[in-house]
């Protein structure tokens, strides 16, 4: 009869118990809730040019090695990051790849979007409205072949990647950062 009293006792929570062990629970594991908010940031002074989550493709050139490496971001230490491969140190890291959109960018699209809209308002004017047959102007080609001209090298010249030394850097944030962005992306689960 002794043992199945002592049986039932061990089988019964006692509150100061049950209390102490989810606290060592969530000590324990408070590492790995924090771990998954965790973005790479690539800032210049105080602009983030890059911003990676966890499952993002990642483009890298080492700085003992010559070629790119493709992968994924699997993980995110303080100092390194954790590919599908291998962990890969800050300090390592010498380019990282990605397609960078500047305001010049910008203002080319805006010339050339300007440069064939005049021409085609200006073809448009001259057989709608006027009714004659379709011909160039001298100073409106001009100015659209100018603004195509001046434009369409502004609009196609990207930068792919991007050196990683001073006033580029390459930091881990967490939730407490200025620079930390919550992932507004839609997760298929």
């Amino acid at each position: 009869m002794k043992e199945l009293r002592t049986k039932f006792l061990f089988c019964r929570l006692n509150p100061v118990v049950l209390i102490r062990s989810i606290s060592v629970f969530l000590l324990l594991f408070q590492g790995v809730f924090a771990f998954g908010q965790k973005q790479l940031v690539v800032t210049k002074r105080e602009d983030v040019l890059l911003r990676l989550h966890v499952g993002d493709a990642f483009v890298y050139k080492a700085k003992d090695s010559k070629r790119r490496h493709d992968t994924y971001v699997r993980a995110l230490a303080d100092t390194a990051v954790v590919t599908h491969m291998d962990t890969i140190p800050f300090h390592r890291i010498e380019r990282i790849y990605f397609r960078q959109h500047k305001f010049y960018n910008t203002v080319g699209a805006a010339l050339v979007i300007f440069g064939g809209g005049l021409f085609l308002i200006d073809q448009l004017n001259e057989v709608v409205i006027r009714g004659g047959k379709p011909n160039l102007d001298e100073r409106t080609t001009r100015l659209s072949l100018g603004a195509l001209a001046a434009g369409l090298p502004m609009m196609l010249l990207k930068k792919k990647s991007q050196r990683i030394r001073y006033p580029v850097r390459l930091m881990t944030v967490d939730r407490g950062s200025i620079f930390y962005l919550p992932d507004k992306r839609t997760r298929i689960e």
